[in-house]
């Protein structure tokens, strides 16, 4: 099956590597039932492997979970607790891709996402942003991602009831994802 990411402009199979100035991870949670906590990680590593149609692509990433930020040092630290994130145990959480197919304007990316030694099948919705060259030369694709893991899952369960009823955190998180790839 051919798709219309192949047909773009510019296309080619071959090996990408992330820009990471260019690139980010974010995400969010539910915080006190009435507004949402935003956060990002500031290093992570992925690479892409374009086939010769969409089907045939793979991504891989890798994100560091020391490199969480929340705009609140003390709550970074939390995070990396055994509470939330441990990340002394496990400083990283990786995405392996096991299979990709378009629908309608989205990308759907399915594969595994691991957390805290906890590996479970998640499913990315992307929108392709294109292809272009820079101005230096570099072919660069671009790419939105975004996906909502249940943290507890993960076992990420640390929460705490408020006295006016319900708890501290949801347990919904949603992962989002800016990303710029260098042609190799």
């Amino acid at each position: 099956m051919a798709s219309s990411l192949s047909a773009t402009p510019g296309y080619v199979a071959g090996t990408w590597n992330l820009d990471p100035s260019h690139s980010e991870v974010t995400f969010s949670v539910r915080h006190l039932a009435i507004s949402k906590i935003k956060g990002s990680f500031s290093t992570f590593t992925a690479s892409l492997i374009t086939g010769e149609t969409l089907t045939d692509s793979h991504v891989e990433a890798t994100i560091d979970i020391a490199s969480v930020s929340t705009g609140n040092a003390q709550r970074d630290g939390h995070l990396q607790t055994g509470e939330f994130f441990l990340a002394d145990e496990y400083p990283q959480m990786t995405f392996v891709s096991s299979s990709t197919d378009e629908d309608d304007d989205d990308v759907l990316i399915k594969g595994d996402l691991t957390l805290r030694g906890v590996t479970r099948p998640v499913t990315l919705a992307a929108e392709f942003g294109g292809i272009t060259v820079d101005g230096y030369g570099q072919t660069k694709a671009g790419f939105s991602a975004k996906t909502k893991i249940d943290r507890t899952d993960f076992g990420v369960n640390w929460n705490a009831a408020l006295e006016a009823g319900g708890f501290t955190l949801g347990d919904t998180v949603t992962i989002e994802l800016e990303l710029q790839f260098i042609l190799q």
